[in-house]
């Protein structure tokens, strides 16, 4: 999901926001870290810490695995930013992507049952970035990367991923790309079409757009090109940093060339996830029973009243829309199916079947053109998630539990 971007502040002072709904709910935060235990007696006092608590440090040191067991580890995530490519609002630092961070938290424990802990970083170099990471791990039962500017996000997650041996995942990259996946199978039973068929054109080659291609490229779209500011990508371009190129190189089957308007001639499917403005006129030249997923906030990329004229289907990153693509759907549900099974890493089948999870939510006799995602309300959307992506764990070998 491309996230509403909050309204510009002035500067804050002790008393210019007060009454204000919004900083009231912020106020002193949206998290607090509760206690588990009660710690009423001397006897429960020595359970708890000192003494007792040797004990139990004893035997995770002969037993690491006991960690689990024995502490948090097994239910939290590190909600991690340097705050260089937050929401709408871009590089606004470590301290002002606090509030984002925190609402990541409240929402991993709201929908998953996941605890976490949100962690600005200051410090914006590749390595120390990853060193920093690395180091706080121990603590951590997964890795949640969040709001980092691309491309370094991509390399930043590679190197963690070859470090750690705990679940890291980019929500931006991915979160987004299992939702897509999930509305478009539903979108593709809607219309007849079959994805091996269809023609697909992503609008944005940064961390959401990348991860998108990869993710319906696995699905099996056959044909589908990505489009950067200066226009598709292509191995011909010389302006292509590493993850574009590679991604080049993997796409663009039917040797496109120019601008997204060009692009557009013919798609069954434009999937917007970079701003911008997309003319009536390129979207009116889509293939019949075309699918618009303009997912940039606050203005989709194709405003739902144009859309629908040309489109069968139409989603957007909007709450005041139907078929919202929100990330919510996803995140939740498959760091809570990881840590069920204990899982290494998160692999690609399990963000697959995450999507087909989704998907299936919706019956046949529920199916429609304004739903064809389920709500983030719906509270069969994590378990049913959880699940998923645990017996993908199981069947990719990364399961541990």
């Amino acid at each position: 999901m491309v996230a509403e971007p909050f309204p510009s502040t002035p500067s804050i002072d002790s008393d210019r926001y007060a009454g204000d709904a919004v900083f009231e709910l912020h106020r002193g935060g949206k998290i607090e870290v509760t206690s588990t235990v009660t710690v009423d007696t001397a006897d429960e006092l020595s359970k708890a810490y000192t003494p007792g608590v040797a004990r139990v440090c004893t035997a995770i040191a002969e037993d690491p695995s006991l960690v689990r067991k024995y502490t948090w580890k097994s239910n939290v995530v590190a909600v991690v930013t340097d705050g260089t490519a937050v929401l709408g609002l871009g590089d606004i630092g470590p301290a002002a992507s606090l509030p984002v961070m925190e609402g990541k938290a409240l929402l991993f424990k709201e929908f998953g049952g996941v605890n976490s802990v949100p962690i600005a970083l200051d410090c914006t170099d590749v390595d120390e970035f990853v060193e920093t990471v690395v180091r706080l791990a121990p603590t951590f039962g997964g890795i949640n990367l969040e709001d980092i500017s691309a491309p370094r996000c991509f390399e930043i997650e590679r190197r963690l991923k070859e470090r750690l041996d705990i679940p890291v995942f980019h929500d931006d990259q991915h979160g987004t790309a299992v939702v897509v996946l999930a509305a478009l199978r539903n979108a593709l039973r809607l219309t007849g079409k079959s994805i091996e068929e269809i023609r697909v054109v992503i609008s944005g080659a940064g961390a959401a757009g990348v991860a998108c291609a990869r993710i319906l490229l696995q699905a099996g779209v056959g044909d589908l090109a990505v489009v950067d500011s200066k226009g598709v990508l292509s191995e011909d371009r010389a302006d292509l940093n590493p993850v574009k190129l590679s991604l080049a190189k993997d796409t663009n089957t039917g040797g496109l060339s120019g601008r997204l308007v060009d692009a557009l001639d013919g798609a069954d499917v434009f999937l917007g996830v970079s701003g911008g403005t997309v003319p009536e006129e390129a979207v009116a030249r889509m293939a019949p029973g075309a699918m618009i997923f303009a997912l940039a906030n606050p203005n989709p990329e194709v405003h739902p009243d144009i859309a629908h004229r040309y489109a069968a289907v139409v989603a957007t990153g909007r709450s005041d829309f139907p078929n919202q693509i929100n990330n919510v759907l996803a995140f939740p549900g498959i760091f809570r199916g990881a840590f069920d099974v204990n899982a290494s890493r998160i692999t690609e089948g399990m963000k697959l079947a995450a999507a087909e999870a989704l998907a299936d939510l919706i019956s046949a006799d529920d199916l429609r053109p304004d739903y064809v995602i389920p709500s983030p309300f719906d509270p069969r959307v994590a378990p049913a998630v959880a699940a998923a992506v645990a017996d993908a764990a199981h069947r990719d070998g990364v399961a541990r539990a």
